[in-house]
């Protein structure tokens, strides 16, 4: 019988029968971890709790014929503060349902975990601008998936900054105000440093950056779209949040 340790947390959830729950972990050490709670649902269960949504926790599993089961889960952190306000709630499964299309089985996802889990930390404590959080998280993504922008300098000329500068959502290209390019969004030299600072910084640092209310709109503008670019189809709780923003 195959057992496994690993912290994870729970970024699905779906009610299986009428008590059972199968929940899909985001782990460090093995990427996505599908697994039965049996009799979950069941309001004496110690597990019903532990295997929620946003639910981070010590799991103990073991491997039945053809799915893992959740043994044991000792929360860590089951962030609650998100139930307290609807929009952060909705970022938050936004959040997990971005990651989910981001991550796979059995490949190690240390930073993207990490990512989630400081992203849903931030948002129950407050103190950035959600619009902040949502484009770090975005970006961050994007490159952890495979999908870094190149934004050193200019693609046509090599030019590092002007005033302006154009991002091509398609290509995942800048650039300079001399070689404009048709299609791509002109953007202040700020916005594309904080781009710049989010995709290349170390992790500890990402949200360590401000600009004004108006740039911080552009730069959520562009995190977006470069994101449903590359994942190509819509995720139910970035449009639910959307239609919140009015």
């Amino acid at each position: 019988m195959i057992r496994r340790t690993t912290k994870g947390l729970v970024i699905k959830e779906q009610t299986i029968g009428e008590s059972d729950r199968l929940v899909t972990l985001l782990t460090a050490d093995f990427g996505l971890v599908k697994a039965f709670v049996r009799r979950a649902k069941q309001l004496k269960s110690r597990l019903n709790s532990a295997t929620t949504l946003f639910s981070y926790c010590d799991f103990s599993l073991y491997r039945s014929k053809d799915a893992f089961v959740v043994d044991d889960a000792v929360p860590i952190e089951v962030f609650f503060g998100l139930r307290q306000d609807i929009d952060r709630l909705t970022l938050a499964q936004y959040f997990v349902q971005l990651a989910y299309e981001m991550s796979a089985e059995e490949e190690p996802e240390a930073e993207l975990l990490r990512l989630t889990l400081n992203s849903l930390h931030l948002l129950c404590r407050g103190g950035k601008a959600l619009n902040q959080i949502k484009s770090v998280f975005e970006f961050r993504a994007m490159c952890l998936g495979g999908y870094m922008p190149s934004v050193l300098a200019c693609d046509s000329c090599g030019t590092y900054e002007t005033k302006t500068m154009y991002f091509d959502i398609l290509e995942g290209k800048i650039y300079c105000e001399s070689c404009p390019k048709a299609g791509a969004v002109p953007l202040p030299k700020n916005v594309i440093t904080a781009v710049r600072f989010i995709c290349l910084t170390e992790p500890s640092r990402i949200f360590s950056f401000s600009l004004s209310d108006e740039n911080m709109k552009l730069l959520a503008d562009i995190s977006e779209k470069y994101t449903l670019s590359r994942i190509q189809r819509k995720l139910s709780a970035l449009e639910f949040y959307k239609g919140l923003q009015g």
